[in-house]
């Protein structure tokens, strides 16, 4: 494992992990969870698109193959979104984070059977030391009330999850540009979220707040969508899918450090147990070998 890809993924983690912030401050505007997710690849893809002009128009050339990967990637983007948000409202934020990051599971065992990647004891405990953190972090160990449509919402989030991780991984393998990957997996994913979210509605709510409300897009758009998803694609170039994945799952970690410092949010004793598990299990993958 190269230590650069260990580092992108954990920065794209901790990225991710800001999601809940923007989330928390543009909610109260009356966004649905469809439409902040148009918001978040909308913003992204005009970001990424930008970006490439600049950089590498070269990335904008692509083959007709790469493209249907690239839809893909951005249809289970979407629906990783998608479902993750419904769990959420659905059942509880708990039962969505705990289904939706037993992905690494999913990842490994897609990893081992597409790609003949090698598991390990290493690995194996790492995962388990990562959904015990997540139990704890999330607060499904002590509880749980359980929703038959937010179960199953919280297991399609995984799986689409899952997915997106195995076509970026082809992708990677395909050696495609990961701007270009990063790219037009974005557009497609704002294309998708668009469909379904009410454009007009969206650009009425933003009309009436544009000072607070477009700073706050952009923030979704750029801190959790692309910039992230642009180190995560970048990363796969020289890490097993199963193995990033499970360095993702950084993500709670962070996102529960973010809402005690700046949402003032409090920290329980299994929270805290579970963020020290959460980073066992990154220290052991950092050390695991292909």
């Amino acid at each position: 494992m190269k230590i650069k890809a260990f580092i992108y993924i954990v920065i794209a983690g901790i990225l991710w992990g800001t999601a809940g912030i923007f989330v928390h401050f543009l909610s109260p505007f009356g966004f649905s969870s469809l439409q902040m997710t148009a918001i978040r690849g909308t913003v992204a893809a005009i970001a990424m698109s930008v970006y490439v002009f600049f950089t590498n128009r070269q990335a904008f050339k692509i083959r007709i193959i790469d493209l249907l990967l690239f839809a893909c990637s951005g249809f289970f983007l979407f629906g990783t979104s998608s479902c993750y948000y419904i769990a959420m409202q659905a059942s509880s934020v708990s039962t969505a984070v705990i289904l939706m990051y037993t992905s690494p599971v999913i990842v490994m065992a897609f990893s081992v059977f597409f790609f003949g990647e090698k598991i390990n004891r290493l690995k194996i405990f790492s995962v388990i030391c990562m959904l015990a953190g997540c139990a704890l972090v999330s607060g499904i160990i002590g509880g749980m009330e359980l929703n038959v449509l937010g179960i199953i919402m919280g297991l399609a989030a995984s799986l689409a999850y899952s997915a997106y991780n195995v076509f970026t991984k082809i992708q990677m393998r395909r050696l495609c540009n990961p701007k270009s990957a990063t790219l037009f997996c974005l557009i497609f994913m704002a294309l998708v979220a668009l469909c379904f979210s009410n454009p007009p509605e969206i650009v009425s709510i933003m009309t009436q707040n544009v000072a607070v409300i477009l700073p706050l897009s952009l923030g979704l758009g750029i801190c959790t969508c692309v910039l992230p998803y642009f180190l995560y694609t970048l990363a796969l170039k020289d890490l097993p899918v199963g193995t990033a994945a499970a360095l993702g799952i950084v993500e709670p970690m962070s996102a529960t450090i973010f809402s005690i410092v700046l949402l003032g949010e409090s920290l329980s004793i299994p929270s805290l147990c579970g963020i020290s598990l959460i980073l066992i299990a990154v220290l052991l993958l950092s050390r695991s070998k292909n």
